[in-house]
C-alpha cells in the first residue's frame, strides 16, 4: 500500500507528492533466466560426460574435418574431432580429439588409430561406406592398461582389428613372385584365408608373409600342412598333352596361396598361431618328399658350359637330387687354359629307397659319411657330365651316371666341398659331327649343280611345252575320233537295227554247228572204228539231241 508524505509547508511551492512501491518480479527474465538453466545443464552434462582428450599425429589430414570427423571404436561413436593443426616442424598433422567418459580406457599405451577412408587393391576393397559417410578415426584396442593420450596413427590400417577368430600364419621364402597383400590363400581350391601383411626378413635374405585363417577353417593347418605358391597360371606338357592349372582368377591377377596336407601322413597335429612356413614354388616342390639336409659338391670342366645356367638340374641316373648354385672360372697355369668350376647342392634324400638302403650300410647325412658313399661311387665309375635338355634352346644340365670302362680319377674324401670326377659332354661331340657336316657341304660343288640343274629345268620346259603345242591337240583328235567309233558301234547294236538280226541268226547257226561237232566227237570217242567202218547202227536222234543237250554249255 503506497504512503503519502509531504514537505514542510511554504505557501509559494506546492508539495509534491510522492508514492513508494514494493519490488515484484518481471516476466521478462524469464527467458534469460531459462536460457541460463539449459546452459549449465548441458554443460554440466558435457563435463559429466567428458572423457579425455587425445593427440594423434598423421602424415596428412585429408578427409579429417574439425567437429565433423568421428572416432569409432567397432563401428560405435567415441568421440569426435576438435582440432587440427600442423606439428611444429611442419613434418605432420596433430588431430586433437575429444572422448567419451565411457571410452576413457581406449586410450591406453598400445592402442591403435588410424583413418578409414575408401581404399582398393585386385581382388579386394575397403571402407567402402566412407564415400557416404566421410572418413573417420578407426581404433583398435591393445592389452595395456597403462594411459596415454599422445599417439602416433598408422598410415595403414591394421591387418587384424576387433578380436577376428581364427589363425595367425608365417610363411618364409625366397621370392614371392606376383603374391600382394590382400591376396587369398586357398584349401582345394576353396578362399580360407587372405594375405595380412608382407615384410622383408630381418637380415634381408628373403621376404615374409602373414596369412590369417578364418575359423573354422583354420583347423585344416596342421604341422604337416605344406603351402605353395598358386599366382598365375600353371601350365605344363607332359606325357598326358597339355596340363592348365590354376585356382581361380583372382589369384591370376592377384596372386594367391594354396595349402594341403603332405601326403603319406599318419597322424595329423593341429598347428598353433603364429606357426611358421615355407612358401614353395608351386605344387610340386611342396608335396615332393623332404629334401634332408643339403651337401654342397665342386665339378672341373675342361670345356665351354655354354647353355648351362644357375638352377640347372643335376641328375643321378635320371633322377633330380639338386641344382647348381654358381658357375666360376679358374686358370690353369701349366697348359694356360680356363677351366669351368661348377657348384651344385645335393640332396641324398631325393635318391629315396636307393638312400635308405645306403643309410642302412652305415651311410648317413653327415659330411665324413657323405664323402665315403661319393668315394665308393667315384670308384665305379661316377662322373659328372654336361647333357643337352632340350635341343631347340640349347639348356644344359648335368648329369651324374656311372661311365663304363671310366680311367680312375683321383678323388679327395677330405676336400670341402667335395670335387667329382668329369666327362667332356656329348653336346661337343654333336658340335663336331655337325661342323663335319657342315665343312661337307661346303665341299659340294653347289654352283655347278645349280648350274646343271637350271638346264635340266629348262630342257623340261621346252619339252613341256612341245607336249602342250603338239601332242596334245593329236591326242584330242584321236579321242574324239574314238568317241565318232563307238558311238557308231552303238547304233549298229541298236533294237531296231537289221544288223543285229543278222547277227543273232548267225550266233544261231554257230551253235548248232557247235552242237553237230560235239556230237561226233562224242562218237568218235567211243567207237573210234566208225572212221574206217562207218557207222554200224544209226543213234536214235531223240537220245543224241537229249545228250548233246545235257552237255551243251
Amino acid at each position: 500500500m503506497a504512503e503519502e508524505s509531504r514537505l514542510p509547508d511554504n505557501p509559494d511551492i506546492a508539495a509534491p507528492l510522492i508514492r513508494s512501491r514494493r519490488w515484484a518480479p518481471s516476466l521478462v527474465w524469464v527467458v534469460p533466466i531459462a536460457a541460463a538453466v539449459v546452459g549449465l545443464s548441458v554443460a554440466f552434462d558435457a563435463w559429466r560426460t567428458a572423457g579425455p582428450r587425445i593427440t594423434i599425429g598423421f602424415q596428412t589430414a585429408e578427409g579429417l574435418e574439425v567437429g565433423k570427423t568421428l572416432v569409432k571404436y567397432r563401428n560405435v561413436t567415441i568421440g569426435r574431432v576438435t582440432a587440427i593443426r600442423l606439428n611444429p616442424n611442419h613434418s605432420s598433422v596433430l588431430v586433437t580429439a575429444d572422448l567419451a567418459r565411457s571410452a576413457q580406457d581406449v586410450a591406453t599405451a598400445d592402442t591403435q588409430f588410424w583413418v578409414v577412408r575408401p581404399r582398393f587393391g585386385v581382388g579386394w576393397a575397403s571402407g567402402l561406406d566412407t564415400l557416404l559417410s566421410g572418413a573417420f578415426v578407426g581404433v583398435e584396442t591393445g592389452e595395456s592398461n597403462k594411459p596415454r593420450r599422445d599417439f602416433t596413427g598408422l598410415e595403414i590400417p591394421p591387418p587384424l582389428s576387433h578380436g577376428a577368430q581364427g589363425k595367425l600364419i608365417a610363411l618364409h621364402a625366397q621370392d614371392l613372385g606376383s603374391v600382394s597383400l590382400g591376396a587369398p590363400v586357398y584349401f582345394r581350391r576353396l578362399q580360407v584365408g587372405r594375405v595380412i601383411d608382407e615384410r622383408f626378413e630381418p637380415d634381408g635374405s628373403g621376404a615374409r608373409l602373414d596369412l590369417f585363417i578364418d575359423a573354422p577353417n583354420d583347423r585344416f593347418v596342421t604341422q604337416s600342412t605344406r603351402f605353395w605358391n598358386a599366382s598365375g597360371i600353371d601350365i605344363s606338357i607332359g606325357a598326358n598333352g597339355l596340363n592348365l592349372k590354376t585356382q581361380s582368377l583372382v589369384s591370376v591377377l592377384a596372386g594367391g596361396i594354396a595349402f594341403d596336407t603332405a601326403p603319406a601322413v599318419q597322424k595329423l597335429l593341429p598347428a598353433p598361431s603364429g606357426a611358421q612356413f615355407i612358401l614353395y614354388k608351386d605344387e610340386a616342390a611342396a608335396m615332393a618328399p623332404p629334401d634332408g639336409e643339403p651337401h654342397y659338391v665342386r665339378m672341373r670342366f675342361e670345356q665351354s658350359l655354354r647353355g648351362l645356367s644357375i638352377g640347372a638340374p643335376v641328375e643321378f641316373v635320371g633322377v633330380s637330387i639338386g641344382r647348381v648354385v654358381s658357375i666360376d672360372l679358374d686358370y690353369n697355369k701349366t697348359n694356360q687354359s680356363f677351366p669351368v668350376i661348377v657348384t651344385a647342392v645335393l640332396y641324398p634324400r631325393r635318391m629315396g629307397r636307393a638312400y635308405e638302403v645306403l643309410a642302412q650300410q652305415g651311410t648317413a647325412e653327415s659330411d665324413d659319411k657323405m664323402a665315403h658313399l661319393v668315394e665308393k661311387l667315384v670308384a665305379r665309375g661316377l662322373r659328372a657330365q654336361p647333357r643337352p635338355g632340350d635341343l631347340l634352346t640349347g639348356q644344359l644340365y648335368l648329369a651324374l651316371d656311372f661311365v663304363p670302362g671310366a680311367r680312375t680319377a683321383r678323388f679327395n674324401a677330405a676336400a670341402r666341398p667335395l670335387e667329382i670326377p668329369t666327362i667332356r659332354g656329348s653336346i661337343n661331340e654333336l658340335q663336331v659331327r655337325i661342323a663335319s657336316i657342315v665343312g661337307k657341304l661346303d665341299d659340294l660343288p653347289l654352283n655347278a649343280i645349280a648350274r646343271h640343274l637350271d638346264a635340266d629345268l629348262t630342257s623340261i620346259h621346252g619339252t613341256l611345252n612341245h607336249f602342250d603345242d603338239d601332242i596334245v591337240p593329236s591326242a584330242a583328235a584321236t579321242f574324239n575320233s574314238a568317241h565318232d567309233t563307238l558311238g557308231e558301234f552303238d547304233r549298229f547294236l541298236a533294237d531296231d537295227s537289221p544288223w543285229r538280226s543278222s547277227l543273232e541268226d548267225t550266233l544261231i547257226e554257230a551253235r548248232r554247228t557247235m552242237r553237230s561237232v560235239r556230237t561226233l566227237t562224242e562218237l568218235l570217242e567211243r567207237h573210234p572204228e566208225a572212221l574206217i567202218r562207218g557207222r554200224h547202227a544209226p543213234v536214235p536222234s531223240d537220245d543224241v539231241s537229249a545228250r548233246v543237250g545235257d552237255s551243251a554249255p
